[in-house]
């Protein structure tokens, strides 16, 4: 009996995919048990082949791998896209009466239940619960007690009323009496719950949620798949903590809208994927020189162009760290984990407001869509600090005045960060340009104010390196001869190849770095290992580009560009290839 169970829903966009696949997750996760999910959707609203994959355990998982135990296959091209993860003994639940599944085969060594879904359907109400039959099928199939079902459709329909909540209900219950009464197949799942308290959240939703910890009080957005569900998530929160959502009408107006509300010291934010990123780069350049607190949130997306918007890559790195035109000071931030995607999120603000610096908080698709358990404890609120840097006030705000009185927003101070007022100080009004300017914020073209104001706007940057902790996250053997390092989303996948990898005898020492810009120091980590890797979605390696100048030598390369996040156990054959590419041969 496997330790872990793969499951999965597949047919086309509009059938519904998603909404199951998120009742089933968290029937999983509140009946005690960890859960991770993985989305596959084309970017249409109806039609082209979509999937939601469930990976479940007692244990934690933190990512996907190549297997498929039980798969509902609403089409025949699911069974098709699947193929090379289902395996012998894995479970097919299909209606064998929709004409788009009448004439479908069964590989070899597999079972297949037809399991009349939308006729069972209809009979509990309605042809529209078709998916919550199969559900019931799977609950059998997988001897998952059904009644933790229950609870999760109870939460998604409530607010439809009883009836269809009872409806529902009865649709998977038909499903699992279906399956009992027509086959007498052994299965080999044995589903285990236990009483432990979850809480099941994706990457959107958790940078939403660290914003509000963080006391954001404006978002305003343009919606952009991957990263409309931050707007989403905020949308009606927000309100109850003081804040607002405005939807803009493009990201130009998005970024605009954010810069007014952050100059008026409201802490901001907008979130956007990468075309939105190209249109904002501008205004991007008018933050950092009037050195407003802001952040920016790049969920990336298959690119250039309109790219493949449904698509996982980790391809805009090179616009984050060098981005605009001129010479633009910034922090890029990448959470790695999607609870990291709340934590890195509260950083941000801090960092923005600390070092009067936009913030690049940079996400991605596979995070973004993912949905993860949790304990409630990852996310103590009683942990969050809020740091809003050097806000002077009428009792010290004379030391930052001139012989004439005028405050000076743009003093050029030893470390680079001048002191800030709130709207409200009378003695602290002040205008600043986008042009070059001077302490007042006033323009400028006197050469020795313009160096002393980009020396100023680079020197925070340098004070940050003194003062934050930019280390990376470090996991499997210190002493390894092979390292790898990572970014992003890769990490989950990475943890759990360190475990195939140590059953196959290769020790690896993994480093996931959180901070692209300012970076940690990488190089004493390189020189001790014999081999290092660098992991990463994009095609040409832009990050192994950065450590490359960084400590001025070769990396080998491990990327992926087709659209589709790194799995477990294919990364450890990669590793083990790059590592042993003469024995991988040999095999």
């Amino acid at each position: 009996m496997p330790e872990d169970l793969n499951w999965a829903i597949g047919g086309e966009a509009g059938d519904g995919i998603d909404s199951t696949g998120k009742i089933f997750a968290q029937a999983l996760s509140r009946a005690g048990r960890h859960v991770f999910t993985s989305k596959d959707f084309a970017s249409r609203i109806r039609g082209g082949y979509t999937a939601y994959k469930v990976r479940t355990s007692v244990d934690r998982v933190e990512s996907v791998v190549d297997r498929l135990d039980i798969l509902i296959a609403l089409t025949e091209r699911t069974i098709d896209e699947n193929t090379d993860e289902l395996h012998e003994g894995s479970v097919i639940i299909y209606d064998g009466e929709r004409t788009s599944m009448q004439d479908v085969e069964i590989p070899e060594g597999m079972v297949g239940l037809d399991v009349p879904l939308k006729r069972l359907a209809e009979e509990a109400g309605g042809a529209i619960m078709a998916n919550i039959v199969a559900l019931g099928a799977a609950c059998e199939v997988s001897q998952f007690p059904i009644e933790n079902l229950d609870a999760s459709l109870e939460k998604r329909f409530s607010d439809k009323g009883t009836a269809i909540v009872e409806n529902n209900k009865k649709s998977a219950r038909l499903g699992q009496e279906y399956v009992q009464e027509n086959y007498d197949h052994e299965f080999d799942y044995d589903l285990e719950t236990t009483d432990n308290d979850y809480v099941l959240l994706n990457g959107d939703e958790a940078i939403g949620m660290g914003a509000i910890a963080a006391g954001c009080k404006f978002y305003s957005g343009y919606p952009i798949t991957p990263a409309t569900d931050v707007m989403e998530y905020l949308t009606g929160r927000i309100d109850q903590f003081g804040g607002k959502v405005v939807q803009a009408e493009d990201e130009l107006s998005a970024i605009n809208m954010a810069l007014g509300a952050a100059r008026a010291g409201a802490r901001s934010m907008t979130a956007t994927s990468g075309p939105g990123i190209d249109l904002m780069t501008e205004t991007f350049g008018l933050v950092a020189t009037t050195e407003t607190p802001l952040v920016i949130c790049d969920v990336m997306r298959s690119g250039p162009s309109t790219g493949m918007p449904t698509k996982q890559e980790q391809g805009d790195l090179n616009m984050l760290l060098y981005g605009g035109h001129g010479e633009i000071p910034r922090f890029v931030v990448g959470p790695t984990t999607v609870s990291e995607c709340f934590w890195k999120t509260v950083e941000a603000f801090n960092l923005a407001e600390k070092y009067q610096t936009p913030v690049f908080l940079v996400s991605d698709l596979s995070l973004a869509v993912t949905e993860q358990t949790f304990p409630p404890e990852a996310f103590d609120m009683d942990e969050v600090e809020i740091d809003r840097g050097k806000v002077v006030d009428e009792n010290d705000i004379d030391t930052w005045q001139n012989e004439k009185g005028q405050f000076q927003p743009h003093f050029p101070t030893a470390d680079g960060i001048s002191p800030r007022t709130f709207p409200g100080n009378t003695q602290g009004a002040h205008m600043t340009t986008g042009l070059e300017h001077d302490s007042l914020g006033r323009r400028t073209e006197d050469t020795d104010v313009r160096i002393k104001q980009v020396d100023k706007r680079e020197r925070k940057v340098q004070t940050a390196r003194e003062e934050e902790d930019w280390e990376p996250r470090e996991f499997g053997d210190p002493d390894a001869d092979t390292l790898v390092i990572s970014w992003g989303s890769n990490e989950g996948a990475l943890r759990e190849a360190l475990e195939f990898l140590e059953a196959d005898g290769v020790d690896v020492r993994l480093l996931s770095v959180p901070y692209l810009f300012p970076r940690p120091d990488l190089e004493t980590a390189i020189e001790d290992a014999e081999t290092t890797i660098v992991v990463e979605c994009n095609a040409t390696g832009q990050f192994a580009d950065v450590v490359e100048h960084d400590v001025l030598e070769r990396v080998e390369r491990v990327n992926k560009y087709n659209g589709i996040r790194f799995k477990a156990d294919e990364l450890a054959e990669d590793i083990k290839a790059t590592v042993s590419p003469q024995a991988e041969v040999e095999q």
